[in-house]
């Protein structure tokens, strides 16, 4: 399935749930289903800088596909950080860095969210977009 797939299913999902409550249920949801980021990966170089809550993110390139592994103190930012992870989690560098988010709009989350939790939505994918430069091919 492909990054615009599941932004499709994840868009689905969501207007299945009306209230906006229930919309972060469902992504503190998928936060609880995120395997635990050993404690030893919790240092401050995987720390997403301006985030109100502390935010860990570390990725690995294994054949060809970017895999991302991912924590937080707060259950709200925890689902927020899975969210991308089930979206970007797998794809190869190229399609992480040209994936569109501009579908967040559409979710009706952010408008829900407070500015500084909003904002760490932003730094949440450009950090994640530039884990996967890291490991994207040079230009020929």
């Amino acid at each position: 399935m492909s990054i615009v797939e599941r932004q499709e299913q994840l868009l689905q999902n969501l207007n299945i749930l009306h209230d906006w409550t229930e919309r972060y249920e469902y992504v503190i949801g998928l936060g609880r289903k995120l395997p635990e980021m050993p404690a030893d990966q919790k240092t401050d170089d995987k720390l997403i800088e301006g985030c109100q809550s502390q935010v860990w993110l570390d990725a690995r390139l294994e054949n060809g596909v970017v895999h991302y592994v991912a924590d937080s103190d707060s259950q709200i930012t925890k689902g927020m950080i899975a969210l991308f992870i089930l979206l970007l989690n797998g794809e190869s560098p190229d399609s992480i860095l040209t994936a569109d988010f501009s579908f967040m709009e559409n979710t009706g989350l952010k408008e829900h969210l407070a500015p500084t939790r909003a904002n760490a939505l932003n730094l949440m994918v450009t950090l994640m977009k530039r884990r996967a430069l890291d490991f994207a091919s040079p230009a020929n």
